[in-house]
């Protein structure tokens, strides 16, 4: 059975300051290697540390240099890409905790937009609004995965349609991504008793072209 979950989402909001604590491999000590023997039953294998972090054209930007909780408000609130796919309303599984998306929106969002009616009032016309902050985005489950702060909290490359590559707000609707003319109707209009038939799997994929490395020529 499927049970409705509030998890309607506010990105821009101040991160609280804290530092989660990290734990990284250190580099294997040469005089362990000379203690293997011939027909040891450790392999090589066994003392091989982390793969190297792969390379990264995004080196030396802020989202590469400074940690989330570092980061000032105009950072933070940066880092969404405007998809509006976290504003969707979703349904939880009881049993398996899994998420699905519906193409049902919170009665504040703007689809067309793909930005909140009201910004400043937004958490007292829906209490249930979720903010997300440093900690919280590392945990959340049902955040889609092309979302600029679930990529930057795992250490990922923005995408090429994201704004801060990009330099275009408009690219996020060119690669569609962004809820733009996929939203069937808001909370107010469809009954939560009804949401189960408005499932849809889109929000949590990734058109072809919004994977590309580069923004493909028109």
């Amino acid at each position: 059975m499927l049970s409705l979950t509030i998890l309607v989402v506010s990105p821009n909001a101040l991160p609280p300051f804290f530092v989660p604590v990290v734990s990284r491999l250190a580099p294997l000590s040469p005089d362990l290697l000379e203690g293997l023997q011939p027909n040891s039953s450790r392999r090589p294998t066994d003392f091989m540390t982390a793969p190297p972090k792969r390379a990264s054209s995004q080196e030396g930007f802020f989202w590469k240099t400074k940690t989330l909780e570092e980061m000032s408000s105009a950072e933070w609130e940066s880092l969404c890409d405007g998809c509006a796919r976290c504003c969707l309303e979703k349904l939880e599984d009881e049993d398996t905790g899994k998420i699905y998306f519906t193409h049902v929106s919170c009665k504040l969002l703007d689809s067309g937009l793909c930005a909140c009616k009201d910004y400043h009032n937004r958490s007292d016309k829906v209490p249930d609004c979720v903010r997300l902050t440093p900690e919280n985005v590392r945990t959340l489950t049902w955040l889609p995965p092309s979302c600029g702060y679930k990529l930057v909290a795992e250490g990922r490359d923005l995408y090429w349609w994201h704004p801060l590559i990009s330099g275009d707000p408009n690219t996020v609707h060119e690669a569609g991504v962004s809820v733009r003319g996929r939203v069937l109707g808001t909370e107010d209009e469809i009954p939560d008793e009804d949401l189960e038939d408005h499932i849809v799997q889109w929000p949590a994929l990734l058109p072809n072209r919004a994977r590309l490395k580069k923004r493909p020529k028109v």
